[in-house]
């Protein structure tokens, strides 16, 4: 499907000459004199590779569809991770350049918003905050205030993140995914 390249907006994803790219920014220029122009700033994503393109903001660009679905993670193996969609029972295979960062998160039965293009997966989105175990930090030191100091930590998953000075190896805590941050102990 064609659409003006001025409508884009982030996360968009647009095929370019049968190869998908993933748009990170789009900024609208409107020079006092000329043409006003879109200037696409995007990750290709088969490789990675990153590009620019400037269109006239009446330029038509074609807009890839894709499919964005809950799928429920099953387990990772040599071939990459796997998935399946809950309501087809269908399978699918990702990558780990698909995954990326978000791989030590990934916990068996976890439901997580899979972005497929004709059935190949191209990107995925974790649920906002999972549950995790401390397995290494210091130990407090008496007289340090919870409000004002955190302590390094490393998690069940292996992600090293900062904690309050109270928490203590074995508490389960709350991290939220985006930036590894502790939100608070786990209520269980």
């Amino acid at each position: 499907m064609k659409v003006a390249a001025s409508s884009l907006r982030k996360g968009a994803v647009v095929d370019m000459e049968g190869k998908l790219y993933v748009v990170l920014t789009v900024d609208n220029i409107h020079p006092g004199k000329g043409t006003p122009v879109t200037q696409l700033n995007m990750r290709r994503i088969s490789d990675g590779v990153k590009v620019s393109e400037r269109y006239r903001t009446t330029e038509q660009v074609e807009r890839a569809f894709v499919d964005q679905r809950n799928h429920t993670f099953l387990y990772q193996d040599g071939e990459g991770f796997h998935f399946m969609n809950p309501e087809s029972y269908d399978q699918l295979v990702a990558t780990e350049d698909v995954i990326g960062d978000a791989a030590p998160y990934l916990q068996e039965n976890m439901t997580v918003q899979l972005s497929t293009h004709n059935d190949v997966p191209i990107a995925i989105e974790l649920p906002r905050t999972v549950v995790l175990e401390i397995v290494e930090t210091e130990p407090s030191v008496k007289g340090q205030t919870a409000s004002s100091s955190y302590k390094p930590a490393v998690l069940s998953n292996g992600v090293k993140t900062t904690v309050p000075p109270y928490i203590t190896v074995g508490t389960r805590v709350i991290i939220l995914t985006e930036d590894n941050s502790y939100q608070e102990r786990a209520k269980d």
